[in-house]
């Protein structure tokens, strides 16, 4: 809602209202296209009268008759190239929009600039838009992409970093959390646990919440905001959570759909990107190998079988694509079916038309090709996406991976005893079998004996495996184990099903045997059990001791006894030091379950287990 009306220059886009819109161009940088770029897609833009979108700092030529509206983060270089534009007259009028709040003497710079260009009357509006955030979802965002290293959970979390190293980690934090509230319209409650970074976050969001709310004259939380209408009377509740409380979840293997896509496949802010095999005939020998196609594929809210299958498991996934694809060739079958009785085979749409009455029925099966044309679009996507996560789910064994480690994270009984499965050379790469020994040595009470973690180590490095995230994981688990006990996972585990029904026809696209069809039970992470205790206000000692914030309340007060003892309709989980898909989906389902709640949920960055790993591995030993 914000972008749309800022692409309508800063006011709200009026419904049905007849005429063209304005043509216009847009004009952001790399920030401001990660954030466009998920939520709006180009012929969305065109709707909008945006003709052309353009790099700030790509080479642009003068269009001088055409409004331009900027959407760019406030940095020295940006606002050089923008004084840089004005002085060439670029375009007809400019609106400068601030992904985030830009300071004074950089304000100044820029009129200073428009006087010496002569084009002050030509600068139409300067906002400040506070949409410092990428929205993924509509209940998930995260913080940046450009320059995530900079908020990475290593940056957070080096032994050897300096107190201003870390200030201005928190601050880059705090930053897009405050454009992420005003953009809600909502001043949050904060909970957060104690002597964490998440901490340090909510002494600071607090104080520039409550500094914002002090300034009645300039107060972005006054009526008229946009999200005003979004929430009802009563306020949301902000956990800060820090990823250290649970380490298992990221490098956990996964079995729902979107997870499995994030960890297995090239997604990146809604997109796909796939490696398609060229045919499957063989190149003859001495040939050179084909060159394999790149395809990217947009898995995005319009697109109804991913809302619908994102978080379902993935035997489910693959039953539902082929019942899609079946009953669009039935209704394929049935314009084919019409045409043949009007003997009208292959000739042009026109004669269709004029054709006596009993063609109503063909009409009606012609005029829904468009619809059926997308169906098949979707169809193939989803194929191609499913089909890409089941080589990996059978080459590397991830239904047996993700099956063991459910059964340590319950503490259930396993039918295999680890060093097995480190040691098949069949199942999983050497990364898999790392994480799983990640997963048992975090989830374990006692950390395993110096003569077993020995044999482990032996198995894993004749396995393949890197060690360098061993050393940071022990030491991590060595400081945790003094602050408090390992966190638990519930005591649910995963239930075979028999094997596939209709997948297993031969019919099917999806040639599934051996995969192993497992069901969900919910049970609830870390995360989301420390949501459930704060959201429902019950006494837990997990969380009994987390801070609380009322950025309202005059007078800070540093007490973890909320004041406010009735539960919350509508929270925000936001986990400093990073996210991933399993957390998103296991809060989906918890909240699914809670008539007229809602939770999102956010994170500094979006991780998978790969890149979580590189991360941890990173770190030197000291």
């Amino acid at each position: 809602v914000a972008l749309k009306r800022m692409l309508n220059f800063n006011v709200p886009p009026v419904k049905n209202s007849t005429g063209e819109p304005v043509w216009k161009v847009l004009i952001y940088d790399r920030f401001g296209q990660d954030i466009i770029s998920p939520l709006l897609s180009v012929k969305e833009l065109r709707d909008m009268g945006i003709t052309l979108h353009l790099l700030l700092h790509s080479d642009r030529d003068p269009i001088p008759d055409v409004p331009a509206v900027y959407f760019v983060m406030p940095t020295e270089e940006n606002i050089d190239r923008m004084c840089q534009d004005l002085r060439n007259q670029l375009y007809e009028s400019y609106y400068l929009n601030f992904i985030s709040a830009i300071s004074r003497s950089k304000l100044e710079d820029i009129a200073n600039a428009a006087i010496g260009a002569n084009a002050v009357t030509q600068v139409a509006k300067v906002f400040d838009q506070y949409l410092n955030f990428i929205t993924l979802e509509d209940d998930m965002f995260v913080l940046c992409n450009q320059n995530k290293e900079l908020v990475s959970y290593r940056a957070i979390n080096r032994p050897d970093i300096t107190d201003t190293e870390m200030e201005t980690i928190m601050d880059t934090i705090v930053d897009s959390l405050f454009c992420f509230f005003v953009t809600l319209g909502a001043i949050p409650i904060i909970r957060c646990s104690r002597g964490t970074a998440a901490e340090m976050v909510a002494v600071k969001l607090d104080k520039k919440l409550r500094e914002n709310l002090r300034d009645a004259r300039n107060s972005l939380f006054t009526g008229d905001t946009l999200g005003a209408g979004q929430f009802s009377f009563q306020r949301p509740l902000l956990v800060l959570v820090d990823r250290n409380i649970d380490l298992a979840t990221p490098l956990h293997h996964t079995w729902t759909y979107q997870a499995l896509v994030h960890d297995v496949l090239d997604f990146h802010l809604n997109r796909v990107n796939l490696e398609e095999s060229t045919g499957t005939e063989s190149t003859p020998a001495g040939a050179r190998p084909k060159k394999k196609n790149k395809k990217s594929y947009d898995l995005t809210a319009s697109d109804k079988f991913w809302q619908k299958h994102k978080g379902s498991p993935f035997p489910e996934v693959a039953e539902s694509v082929q019942q899609e694809l079946e009953s669009y060739r039935a209704q394929e079958d049935e314009v084919k079916r019409l045409k043949s009785i009007m003997g009208i085979e292959g000739e042009d749409e026109g004669a269709i038309s004029m054709l006596s009455d009993n063609t109503a029925k063909l009409t009606s099966a012609v005029s829904s090709l468009p619809e059926l044309l997308e169906k098949k679009r979707l169809i193939d996507l989803h194929t191609n996406v499913a089909t890409a996560v089941l080589e990996h789910i059978k080459t590397r064994k991830l239904d047996v991976y993700f099956e063991y480690e459910e059964k340590i994270m319950s503490k259930s009984t396993l039918d295999k005893s680890l060093l097995d499965m480190i040691s098949d050379p069949d199942a999983g790469t050497p990364e898999d079998k790392l994480r799983l020994f990640l997963i048992y040595y975090i989830s374990s009470a006692q950390a395993p004996s110096e003569i077993d973690l020995e044999q482990y180590k032996k198995a894993l490095m004749d396995a393949g495996c890197n060690l360098a995230p061993l050393s940071y994981i022990k030491q991590w688990k060595a400081f945790t184990k003094m602050a408090s006990a390992p966190a638990s996972y519930g005591n649910a585990t995963p239930k075979p099903l028999g094997l596939f029904s209709r997948v297993m026809n031969t019919g099917s696209q999806f040639v599934m045997e051996g995969v192993k069809n497992l069901v969900l039970k919910q049970q609830n992470l870390p995360v989301t059990r420390i949501l459930d205790n704060l959201m429902e206000m019950k006494s837990n000692p997990e969380t009994d001791d987390y801070r609380y914030f009322d950025p309202k309340m005059l007078r800070g007060s540093d007490s973890s006894v909320p004041r406010n003892k009735n539960p919350f309709q509508e929270a925000i989980v936001f986990v400093v030091g990073g996210g991933n898909y399993i957390e998103y989906q296991n809060l989906i389902d918890y909240i699914k379950g809670k008539q007229g709640k809602h939770v999102l949920y956010g994170c500094s960055e979006l991780f998978n287990a790969t890149q979580f790993i590189k991360q941890v591995g990173a770190f030197k030993n000291n």
